[in-house]
């Protein structure tokens, strides 16, 4: 019988130790383009009520939108996500924007002051908050802003398009490509999406630590 030595033994505890660490830390599965969507129920900061997609049940679909308070991109893009949802929410594709991010990290995003910018910018679409982060993960959101265009077709929810919003972060008077309008614009018309997907720029999402 061969012989193992200590050494050898350490060896394979720390490589069962090192591959348990990785399998703890890899990415749970999140949607695709083309995916059904599961519905959420998470609570709307500015009012207490609970809000999911089912709470518009004459929508064609829906923007989803994760952003939050204290990232400087999700703060230039408030504008743009109000004028969202007064153009689109009138067409059928209301905007429902979601804070993912961890108080004890940032504290800005906590439930208390996403209600208060709620309140204090008018905001026409409901801000809700993530405790969990459940459905952030379930999107694989990552960034603030982070849009997801679902769209209703059969009695079904499905992912269409995913990314960033436009193609310039710094000055809406600059944008050259608007992805989502542009897919908003496709679904309608029942074409297929050219671009389903793009990368989302803005601050990372604010994760829990375990």
């Amino acid at each position: 019988m061969k012989k193992i030595t200590r050494f050898q033994s350490f060896g394979a505890v720390a490589l069962t130790l090192i591959g348990a660490l990785l399998m703890s830390f890899a990415p749970g599965k999140s949607y695709k383009i083309g995916d059904n969507v599961a519905d959420f129920k998470l609570k709307n900061t500015e009012n207490g009520k609970y809000v999911s997609m089912a709470s518009y049940p004459n929508a064609k679909g829906y923007i989803i939108v994760f952003t939050c308070n204290h990232c400087p991109f999700a703060k230039k893009y408030e504008q743009r996500i109000m004028s969202l949802d007064k153009k689109y929410a009138a067409l059928g594709y209301p905007v429902i924007a979601i804070s993912p991010n961890d108080p004890a990290v940032a504290p800005e995003d906590s439930y208390d002051e996403l209600g208060k910018r709620a309140k204090e910018k008018g905001y026409t679409f409901p801000y809700t908050f993530d405790e969990t982060q459940q459905v952030a993960q379930a999107f694989g959101a990552t960034k603030t802003p982070h849009v997801f265009l679902i769209n209703k077709e059969g009695g079904k929810l499905v992912l269409k398009y995913a990314g960033a919003i436009d193609d310039n972060t710094e000055d809406a008077a600059k944008v050259t490509k608007n992805y989502l309008a542009d897919a908003i614009a496709e679904v309608m018309a029942g074409k297929a999406v050219t671009v389903s997907e793009t990368k989302s720029v803005g601050c990372t999402i604010k994760w829990k630590q375990s």
